[in-house]
């Protein structure tokens, strides 16, 4: 199947994308400037997550966050950016696992925002329906 044979969604399937999308955007937006300045939450947590208690290295963090989320968020861009994102979730999913935090509430939460950012990109991307094709 082409690109150009890729099943076309519903203006509600595209509006959902869309919305998951923006959800996911948000979330970021938040997760990575609240590492840009030198806050003690930010560096506490970080130290409690096995991470230096460097500002610089949440600061690096945050900014990786936010370049892959302007890459997610550019339609152009957007199958890199959910790419990254995916790398960056996985970061933040082998963290939990190495310090033993709790399954479902910390350890999936990179799962689950995996999930939706895929499933967002799915639905308001025909590049990515036509590259999997749920449906003949």
């Amino acid at each position: 199947m082409s690109i150009s044979e890729a099943v076309p969604v519903s203006n509600g399937a595209l509006w959902t994308g869309r919305a998951l999308s923006a959800a996911v955007v948000l979330f970021m937006i938040f997760d990575g400037v609240i590492k840009l300045p030198p806050l003690d939450v930010v560096t506490r947590t970080m130290t409690e997550l096995g991470w230096p208690a460097d500002a610089n290295v949440a600061r690096l963090i945050g900014v990786i966050g936010l370049i892959s989320t302007a890459l997610y968020a550019i339609p152009r861009t957007s199958v890199l950016g959910a790419i990254l994102l995916t790398a960056y979730m996985g970061g933040a999913i082998s963290t939990h696992v190495r310090i033993g935090n709790p399954l479902f509430s910390h350890t999936l939460f990179g799962v689950y925002l995996g999930i939706i950012l895929w499933g967002g990109l799915y639905l308001r991307d025909q590049r990515v329906r036509a590259l999997i094709p749920f449906s003949r």
